[in-house]
């Protein structure tokens, strides 16, 4: 009978355990980030009346007897499982699914976290705000992101500033059309091939081959050829001067044996040089030789590669290269949608940031350049229900969880959602459920103990 007491106790006391770990579930049912707990119980030693007897030739074998000494808690286990994904539509939340935690520091001790509620505070650190520990990730510096060194506090003020960026190259991608119409006949016109030069003073008659009629009043035209196609390509200098560039591309030979070649020219006349008038009344001198471009009787580029240099003088350096690249252009029939784009930029100041899935902050500046700033850590671990729980949805690590592996979220298979939170994997139909058991269990151990000690009691007045 004192055994059965002593089980009763030790069931009630496990039961009461049981109860703390389904109430505090129950109580972050709607806690972000939140990860419930299951307690599980095991036997405790058993005392042997009698033990196990080997058969013999007369007789069968015997099992041991052995009367439990009631349960003990085996474990109460951390449930890494997902929980849902809210949206919340603040640029700075992220929702993290799969085996991962965020890194967090309070720049002694570094801590772990699912509860991606973070946002800037007043001095650009990125945060959790209701204790101001610092996200952890990796810097970018000027756009350019590592993320094989040690991880830091991510930092991106409010207003950054970025330097202008003179242009150094251009490229042009998109299509010229090969059947674009040439040029029949000139007037007045002189050579051979016929040309002209057109003047305001003396204006050119061009008829082209599709049977259109133009009059010109400047640049060079060759029977033969098409009329210039104008592009607009922007340069910047080294102050943030923008520099708006004319480009003329003009279909100069067809040839269905080696294939199409085109001029490419900064004027229409082939001097080679164009002066542009800026908006501050300075001056600048465009120059570039003219660039043969030849494509492939499939319509693929051939070969083809120009430079511009610009003198300024507007304050900036005196002089400046821009390497133009063709290659990605093609020759086929149909519209000509050539287009192109040179690197730098003016300054600017950080405008706002964003966060994509791979967890990579962009920030946009006021000169319209997007760049990254930076990157979010993500935290795995071997055995993450190990890990020692530290209130405030932290966790710390313990001699069993493991040594913390800290990559991209890409890197160990995570998935990171912007502009959402992961809710707490409550499940609040199974946590009642617990709880009815559990109740259940209290019940039937402290009626044990109830009986026990009711025939305790008949045992001493029997004796007396």
């Amino acid at each position: 009978m004192m055994r059965s007491l002593f089980s009763g106790v030790s069931g009630l006391k496990n039961h009461q355990t049981r109860m703390d770990v389904v109430g505090n579930n129950i109580s972050n049912v709607n806690t972000t980030g939140f990860k419930s707990s299951r307690a599980t119980f095991s036997d405790m030693l058993s005392q042997t009346l009698t033990g196990a007897a080997a058969p013999t030739d007369n007789l069968g074998g015997t099992n041991p007897k052995q009367i439990g000494l009631g349960s003990s808690v085996s474990s109460i286990d951390l449930l890494f499982t997902n929980g849902s994904v809210q949206s919340t539509g603040k640029n700075t939340d992220l929702a993290l699914s799969g085996n991962g935690l965020f890194v967090v520091s309070d720049g002694n001790q570094r801590y772990y976290t699912r509860n991606g509620a973070f946002e800037f505070d007043a001095d650009g650190n990125y945060v959790q705000p209701g204790n101001g520990l610092h996200v952890m990730g990796w810097m970018a510096k000027d756009g350019n992101l590592t993320t094989n060194g040690e991880v830091v506090p991510i930092k991106i003020p409010a207003g950054k500033p970025m330097a202008a960026k003179a242009s150094m190259r251009a490229t042009y991608t998109n299509n010229l059309n090969s059947e674009v119409p040439t040029i029949a006949s000139l007037t007045p016109s002189s050579g051979t091939p016929p040309t002209a030069t057109a003047t305001t003073a003396n204006p050119v008659t061009v008829k082209m081959s599709d049977g259109t009629t133009y009059t010109m009043t400047n640049g060079k035209y060759t029977v033969g050829h098409s009329l210039p196609l104008t592009t607009t390509l922007t340069v910047y200098d080294a102050l943030g001067g923008k520099h708006d560039i004319t480009l003329y591309f003009t279909k100069t030979k067809t040839d269905s044996t080696n294939g199409n070649e085109w001029t490419v020219s900064v004027n229409t006349n082939g001097t080679g040089t164009a002066t542009i008038k800026e908006k501050d009344g300075s001056t600048t001198t465009v120059a570039m030789a003219n660039q043969t471009l030849k494509f492939t009787t499939d319509g693929k580029f051939d070969t083809g590669a120009g430079t511009i240099n610009l003198t300024l003088t507007n304050g900036a350096t005196g002089s400046q290269t821009v390497a133009v690249g063709l290659s990605s252009l093609t020759q086929y029939a149909g519209s000509n949608t050539i287009s192109g784009k040179a690197d730098g930029y003016a300054a600017g100041t950080l405008e706002s940031v964003s966060i994509d899935k791979s967890g990579i902050l962009t920030g946009t500046y006021t000169n319209g350049v997007k760049q990254i700033e930076g990157q979010v850590a993500v935290a795995q671990f071997n055995n993450a229900s190990g890990l020692t729980k530290n209130g405030d949805s932290l966790y710390q690590e313990s001699n069993n969880s493991g040594v913390a592996n800290i990559k991209t979220a890409a890197d160990l298979g995570c998935k990171i959602t912007p502009s959402a939170l992961e809710m707490s994997n409550v499940d609040i139909a199974n946590e009642f459920t617990d709880m009815i058991v559990t109740q259940r269990g209290f019940q039937s151990n402290s009626k044990t103990i109830t009986v026990s000690d009711e025939m305790l009691e008949t045992l001493i007045n029997m004796k007396r």
